[in-house]
């Protein structure tokens, strides 16, 4: 079987950015993308009404790489009929069910091919040749093929994280998952949530449910005292810049340790303004109507649950009083993060080991490539989980578009037989 130049492991935001540059580098490159759902979708279980994106809409698929790209979201909203009215509406930020829309519209737009349904179980390099062999499972039926690679760029995603002692089920649900699960309660009775979490996703949850279970209670726990603001300031929001990929990966350890300590709250575990202030007047006008519904269960932890018939014991810690107790409810909503991909999993089978630094974390190129020891005359790119290596931006939207054009022209280097 010929092999493809490029051949990519997941099929989201930061592949099709890849895609994009690739179609539009004006070589001819041999790609396809290998993605285990049955079609495109981006935190399809995040897509709640009102629910909005937290990067300007210019941090699209294109543009910071390439501004004239007709796959830009301006693009998307003139061939939409929707360009008027999104630069009336005065907001640089569209909600996430648009741009959602956004990316199915550009997928449409690609030459290349996606595979879908074809789950990636491991890559190897038959008889330590240069190429790569990639074993895929089609989710359907079960069976194997193989797909023969130059290089592969691995964009599997994050991973759900729940809290320690809990574990997603028909009455737990990670937030990822949280409006499929909302929509499968149909016509259940339900008259106590709890949404454990302090940041966007866990606010926005709280948002929706106190506005559409107008029985029910619902709780906010956090191990916080309450909800902490997103810097989205302009000098913060440097640190999401193309340029700040360089000054980090060059950065001494102290430098890196510091770009984290100071700039977390742009990021992790913050909420926007908007969202913490409509919750508080939400609470404020159930105290003066004489029905609070929305309850702040600050400087909690969630240390355990248990499933009791038709409802869940969840076991609490309170920090203030380094107490302990139980509460009753109908469903739990965890909105605690995710954890990064761990692309070394799929590649066990190469022959080589990748190269750890003294932290016992792998080494990752300034390209964006897997150092392994020995050398591999392929090169195995990665789309996240490379925070410890290029920073804040790693697992974001922020950056993606220049991320994926500067992959595609370290693959085209390669092909000319230039050093990466």
């Amino acid at each position: 079987m010929k092999p493809y130049d490029v051949v990519g492991i997941g099929f989201g935001p930061s592949n099709l950015c890849l895609a994009i540059a690739l179609q539009e580098c004006g070589r001819e490159v041999s790609v396809t993308f290998l993605e285990k759902q049955a079609s495109l979708s981006w935190h399809s279980g995040m897509l709640v009404p009102s629910a909005k994106m937290q990067v300007s809409f210019l941090k699209d698929l294109a543009t910071l790489r390439n501004p004239v790209s007709s796959f830009s979201f301006v693009s998307y909203l003139h061939d939409t009929g929707r360009l008027v009215r999104f630069v009336n509406n005065g907001d640089f930020f569209a909600t996430r069910r648009e741009f959602q829309d956004y990316l199915r519209w550009a997928e449409a737009r690609l030459t290349g091919p996606v595979q879908y349904n074809s789950e990636v179980l491991a890559v190897d390099r038959p008889d330590g040749g240069d190429v790569l062999r990639v074993h895929v499972r089609n989710t359907g039926s079960g069976t194997i093929r193989y797909v023969h690679a130059r290089n592969i760029v691995i964009s599997t995603g994050l991973v759900p994280r729940m809290p320690v002692g809990l574990q997603d089920g028909e009455l737990i649900w990670h937030s990822s998952q949280f409006a499929h699960r909302f929509r499968a309660l149909g016509d259940r009775d339900v008259r106590q949530v709890a949404v454990v979490g302090a940041g966007q996703s866990a606010a926005e949850i709280v948002r929706f449910l106190h506005d559409n279970l107008p029985a029910a209670e619902v709780s906010a726990i956090m191990p916080s005292y309450g909800y902490a603001i997103a810097d989205n300031t302009p000098f913060a929001n440097e640190v999401f810049d193309p340029a700040a990929v360089d000054i980090y990966y060059d950065g001494s350890d102290k430098a890196k340790e510091a770009v984290w300590r100071y700039h977390r709250n742009t990021n992790y575990s913050v909420v926007d303004d908007e969202v913490i202030r409509g919750l508080y007047q939400r609470a404020y006008d159930d105290e003066v109507r004489g029905a609070p519904r929305l309850r702040f269960v600050n400087l909690t932890r969630v240390v355990g649950a248990k499933q009791d018939g038709d409802a869940v014991v969840l076991s609490l810690h309170s920090l203030e009083t380094d107490q302990a107790y139980d509460t009753r409810v109908d469903v739990v909503v965890c909105a605690t993060g995710y954890s990064p991909m761990d692309p070394t999993q799929l590649l066990t089978g190469l022959g080589c080991e990748p190269a750890y630094d003294a932290l016992g974390r792998y080494r990752v190129d300034r390209d964006y490539s897997l150092v392994t020891e020995p050398e591999l005359p392929c090169a195995i790119y990665l789309q996240g989980g490379t925070e410890h290596t290029h920073g804040l931006s790693s697992s974001l939207l922020s950056n993606i578009a220049v991320r994926g054009g500067e992959i595609a022209d370290s693959i085209l280097r390669r092909q000319n037989g230039v050093s990466a």
